[in-house]
């Protein structure tokens, strides 16, 4: 589903809008509903954050989001249920985005299995590199949920059709390094250097970290397939609710259809 999306949007000459959230916040029961709610306001993939307590990938706006959502008492399980709820009222795909910990705690073969008997339909594991476990990544990929894989400013070019090979549905572009979070101006060498791997790979490329405005949302749109929007959405969120963060995923769409449109 997650590729089709992704072609479907590239046969309109439009790329497609991913957008991160934590499950479970800003309340416990707030999950469906915002999910429900940027689906509407044009986001095309959901990516849903399993909240954990050492997020060490995040910046300081997604931690803050995990922490409150595991203090009013998300778990996976409830998760889970949210998501089977979301999915029976919408087709839009939903990637499920966590580190190792939370799946092992679940269980490997009981989270894929209960993953997909949920709605999800891909996962990114923020903490598992191409190649680090072999097991556990051929038993997420001889599921039926994609697995996303991720690819940095720092990777070397000749391991990037690698990476790519081992994941599908999309390959998430980090537009730099370090935490998540929003940055006020994207980097120049960004260009070139999703073009370098969209050239690489067969894969749809989306770009995300940093990206925080409907003008940057525009410029990425024009170069890579997706476009991955995280801090700037919880940061709206913290401070408007789900109405505004609705409002904000319906700008960015406008910002990248004025350009891909």
């Amino acid at each position: 589903m997650i590729s089709r999306t992704f072609a479907a949007r590239r046969a309109e000459g439009r790329a497609a809008l991913v957008t991160y959230v934590t499950a479970g916040y800003p309340a416990l029961d707030s999950t469906v509903p915002l999910l429900e709610a940027l689906a509407s306001a044009g986001a095309d993939v959901l990516e849903l954050g399993i909240p954990f307590s050492d997020p060490l990938a995040d910046g300081p706006t997604i931690q803050r989001s995990s922490f409150e959502s595991l203090e009013a008492g998300t778990t996976v399980r409830s998760l889970l249920a949210d998501l089977r709820t979301f999915r029976s009222r919408s087709e839009t795909p939903v990637v499920l985005m966590t580190y190792l910990n939370p799946v092992l705690r679940y269980g490997v073969d009981a989270f894929l299995a209960d993953a997909v008997e949920a709605g999800a339909n891909g996962l990114l594991l923020t903490d598992l590199p191409t190649g680090a476990d072999p097991a556990l990544e051929q038993k997420v990929s001889e599921s039926p949920l994609d697995l996303i894989r991720l690819v940095a400013p720092t990777t070397a070019p000749d391991r990037v059709p690698d990476v790519a090979a081992s994941g599908s549905g999309f390959l998430y572009y980090l537009s730099r390094t370090g935490v998540t979070g929003a940055r006020s101006e994207l980097r120049d060498s960004i260009a070139e250097e999703v073009r370098r791997v969209r050239d690489a790979v067969s894969l749809p490329v989306a770009v995300g970290f940093g990206i925080s405005t409907p003008e940057q949302a525009g410029e990425i749109a024009a170069m890579a397939d997706g476009v991955i929007v995280g801090s700037a959405l919880i940061q709206v969120l913290q401070e408007s609710g789900i109405a505004a963060a609705a409002r904000f995923v319906a700008s960015l769409r406008a910002g990248m259809d004025a350009v891909t449109g």
